[in-house]
């Protein structure tokens, strides 16, 4: 039996992992349904590694690579890519960016609209990345824990994990050496009007933003991470510059009804790269900050791996 504390995105990825591999794992979870506690509900869903490029190592590209098909095992994958624009004033921020990443395809106006035909006029240069894609985060938590549950695995929620169990995926509440919190924002619009079939990433020199299009007229839009610890509802400033990042994409945005704002402490390390790491006396896989669902997997099957020949030896 290999026990877990943490029913959030790693726990119940590496459970994932563990009960395809024949183990029998149980999950504790304090929090009373799933997805309750999980920091992972407020992230983008973005499955983005060359993206992410322009402000990680290389190792957040070899390690998400495969994530949008590990996923699309689980649950709904929309593959189709990734659009990177600048407004005028912040064309050198789009150059920046082309400059450290790859696997995207210069597009002018014509072909942003051609993408994107609401964005038609919009835009006259732009950054196509074609073989990213994205997904509904709170579906993806939700499928994940049928398909953990459907493998045999045992999630006791309401229940607070042992004092040691073989895995530790308790985020920022976990004491860990140099772990420290990283504040995201997000918010969610609904705007019928407005018909996006990709993400829309919006460079700016202070605050890049991200548009990420979900059902039925639904648009998750969030920013970089800011240091802090704490998880009060976003700033009036965040959500100004969220609100105008919108309305510079398209203007319909200014009708937009705001359904939900939210901010979550991520746990991050000070690289920004996620860690197994040992301490006292338990396996522990945290770290995942900004890079979430784009990570999770690689990760997680390097905990199973790791936690089977432990069994063994």
């Amino acid at each position: 039996m290999i026990t877990i504390a943490g029913a959030g995105l790693a726990g119940l990825a590496t459970a994932y992992e563990l009960a395809k591999r024949g183990a029998s794992v149980t999950i504790f979870e304090k929090a009373r349904k799933p997805g309750e506690n999980s920091v992972a509900r407020f992230a983008g869903g973005m499955l983005a590694p060359y993206c992410e490029r322009e402000s990680a190592e290389e190792d957040v590209v070899r390690l998400g690579n495969q994530a949008a098909d590990w996923w699309s095992q689980i649950t709904s994958v929309t593959f189709r890519g990734t659009l990177v624009v600048a407004p005028p004033r912040d064309q050198a921020e789009l150059t920046r960016f082309a400059r450290r990443t790859s696997h995207f395809m210069e597009v002018d106006g014509h072909a942003i609209s051609e993408l994107e035909p609401v964005l038609t006029g919009r835009f006259k240069r732009g950054l196509y990345f074609a073989e990213e894609a994205h997904l509904d985060p709170r579906q993806a938590l939700d499928a994940l824990v049928t398909a953990v549950q459907s493998l045999g695995v045992e999630i006791c929620f309401g229940i607070s994990a042992p004092a040691r169990v073989d895995l530790n995926c308790t985020a920022t509440a976990a004491s860990l050496p140099n772990l420290r919190a990283v504040r995201g924002e997000m918010a969610i619009l609904h705007c019928p009007e407005v018909q996006l079939s990709r993400v829309v990433r919006l460079l700016h020199p202070r605050m890049p933003l991200y548009l990420v299009p979900r059902a039925d007229g639904l648009f998750m839009i969030g920013g970089t991470m800011v240091e802090s610890n704490s998880g009060s509802p976003p700033t009036l400033r965040s959500l100004t510059e969220m609100m105008s990042a919108a309305y510079a994409i398209h203007p319909v945005f200014a009708e937009a009804s705001v359904v939900e704002i939210g901010a979550g402490l991520r746990p991050a390390f000070p690289d920004n790269l996620p860690r197994l790491i040992e301490h006292d006396g338990s396996l522990h896989l945290n770290g995942l900050y900004r890079h979430g669902f784009l990570l999770a997997p690689a990760l997680a099957q390097q905990a199973a791996q790791h936690l089977l020949s432990e069994a063994c030896i």
